[in-house]
């Protein structure tokens, strides 16, 4: 079945499909990855987006159930150069193909995906349109320029838990290990990053994303983690207003979006990049110490380092582009980082970082 990707600039690629049919519309962005294609898909930050693999052969490996980093796939659609029929891992459990079927993931092979990414980079990250529909492909242009836009628009409300939970049926540690009691504002947390702080030994309860924050002080945890998500955090004014109102009161420890959100909740101030950062395998200075991090990272959006107040010590720069990557208050418990600790593409050194939280919630304590 002949399968197209429209984008809002004219262009459309023709191809074949193998997910489910029909169509689906959301911003086109690449991703860098060699593996983890299966949590690409299921990661909760990549709502509202069509996701264009750079890596010519996806699906090698196959799927299985423990690679899920949320319930269900979360992405729009999906783009390869090349799928992969067969797999062959002692992992697999199914093709990809008959995965994004079964979840109702429309998705293209086929196309030169080089040629999408030059046009992305170039261009800047791009409403689109990808269909199994048959019509004319000017129509396609025509609904992709018509959808919204991914700016100012609240899809963490579309991720977020329903209501709270405990985290602890894939900790590999017992309850009397436990020590330190975390709330987790859910704005779409990836299952990896709920394993790395329960490998620190923290008892972690996630919350929805509107949660008040007089509800999380009721809680009495030992600190409070901001998590992953998607689209612009400016939408998102409810919830700085409530982060806000946490600061100063307990450790705080935010990732991607949550980093910007804590950026917006300490006076600062956000803007969209061009294509942004997505990949296994981008380089970070730690600008307090002068190493160098390899590091996953998957955002659209970024805090501006100018707007932050003078009591903010900026910690981290990506070396690809020069934009801010990690933030900490000078005298209060208070850090975040843009990329994701809790991914491991090979490296493992951002996992200091859980080590951190878990040290400025000792300090609470004593």
């Amino acid at each position: 079945m002949k399968a197209y990707l429209a984008l809002e600039d004219g262009t459309v690629f023709e191809g074949t499909s193998f997910g489910s049919e029909g169509e689906r519309l959301g911003e086109v962005v690449f991703n860098t990855s060699i593996t983890g294609y299966q949590e690409i898909l299921t990661d909760p930050s990549y709502k509202g987006q069509i996701v264009t693999m750079t890596y010519p052969q996806i699906g090698n490996y196959g799927v299985n159930k423990n690679d899920f980093e949320s319930d269900v796939p979360r992405v729009e659609g999906f783009v390869v150069r090349e799928c992969s029929r067969i797999y062959s891992n002692w992992r697999g459990e199914g093709t990809l193909q008959d995965f994004l079927i079964k979840y109702n993931i429309p998705a293209i092979t086929g196309i030169d995906t080089r040629a999408l990414t030059r046009r992305i980079r170039l261009s800047g990250a791009m409403k689109g349109v990808i269909s199994t529909i048959p019509q004319n492909p000017k129509s396609l242009v025509e609904k992709a320029r018509a959808s919204p836009s991914i700016v100012g628009r609240d899809l963490v409300k579309e991720v977020t838990c329903k209501e709270p939970y405990k985290w602890n049926h894939e900790s590999r540690t017992t309850n009397h290990e436990l020590k330190y009691k975390v709330v987790v504002m859910d704005f779409g947390i990836k299952r990896d990053l709920l394993r790395s702080l329960a490998k620190v030994r923290c008892e972690v309860t996630a919350v929805p994303a509107h949660t008040k924050s007089h509800e999380i002080l009721e809680m009495n945890p030992d600190g409070v983690f901001l998590s992953n998500g998607p689209g612009d955090p400016k939408a998102l004014s409810d919830v700085i207003r409530e982060v806000k109102r946490l600061i100063g009161k307990l450790p705080i420890f935010g990732v991607c979006l949550g980093h910007q959100i804590l950026g917006l909740a300490l006076g600062g101030d956000t803007f969209k990049l061009k294509f942004g950062h997505r990949g296994g395998n981008q380089p970070v200075r730690n600008e307090e110490n002068g190493r160098v991090e390899i590091t996953t990272q998957n955002h659209g959006f970024c805090v501006d380092p100018t707007s932050l107040p003078k009591d903010v010590i900026l910690t981290h720069r990506n070396l690809n582009d020069n934009t801010l990557e990690g933030i900490r208050h000078k005298t209060l418990p208070i850090f975040s980082v843009q990329y994701h600790p809790e991914a491991s593409p090979g490296p493992h050194d951002t996992q200091y970082l859980f080590h951190q939280f878990t040290r400025l919630m000792e300090s609470g304590k004593a």
